[in-house]
């Protein structure tokens, strides 16, 4: 029985290290979805489990970006990257998202956004989300943050059925420009 144990531990410990990324793996899994100029120049975060971040590498611009592989309700495969200034609202964004009932998770959100404690992202930032079941297989998804934005103060529609730009979530703090394809 004791042999048995240890076999199963072992393969256990052997079975986990293959998982285990180095910080160069990391960082190049986190920057597949920067765009190819900003790569060189971008900030790699990993985020902890208290919602925090170790800096992986300093970047020279505001660009950010780091590997969401493996959290809750993300593909196999998922990186992002958005501005720096946008940190403190992916932390609150992981945070509500880690709340196991989807019910209490949305309910944090809107009780957020209704009380004025919902982090706004940075006017005119970019999210790039690059997800999918592989890295060859994933897809990219580009927004843009107007926070409070309407199709009023905008000019743009706050739907997708003219086929071009729009609003989604027009008037939160969760609006964001979409774009028909990405």
């Amino acid at each position: 029985m004791k042999r048995t144990i240890s076999i199963v531990l072992g393969l256990l410990v052997v079975s986990a290290g293959a998982f285990a990324q180095t910080k160069e793996e990391t960082i190049e899994r986190a920057l597949a979805a920067a765009p190819r100029a900003m790569q060189e120049m971008a900030t790699v975060i990993n985020w902890k489990a208290d919602f925090t971040y170790e800096t992986l590498r300093k970047g020279t611009n505001r660009l950010v970006c780091y590997d969401m592989s493996g959290r809750p309700g993300e593909q196999p495969f998922a990186a992002e990257c958005t501005s720096i200034a946008n940190l403190d609202r992916v932390a609150q964004n992981l945070k509500f998202e880690a709340i196991p009932d989807k019910k209490a998770s949305q309910a944090a959100f809107d009780e957020a956004e209704t009380n004025g404690t919902r982090v706004k992202p940075e006017f005119g930032s970019v999210w790039i989300h690059l997800r999918g079941p592989d890295r060859e297989h994933a897809r990219t998804h580009t927004t843009i943050a107007v926070p409070g934005a309407t199709a009023q103060s905008l000019g743009l529609p706050d739907n997708p059925k003219m086929g071009g730009v729009w609003i989604m979530n027009a008037g939160t703090s969760t609006a964001h420009l979409m774009t028909p394809g990405s």
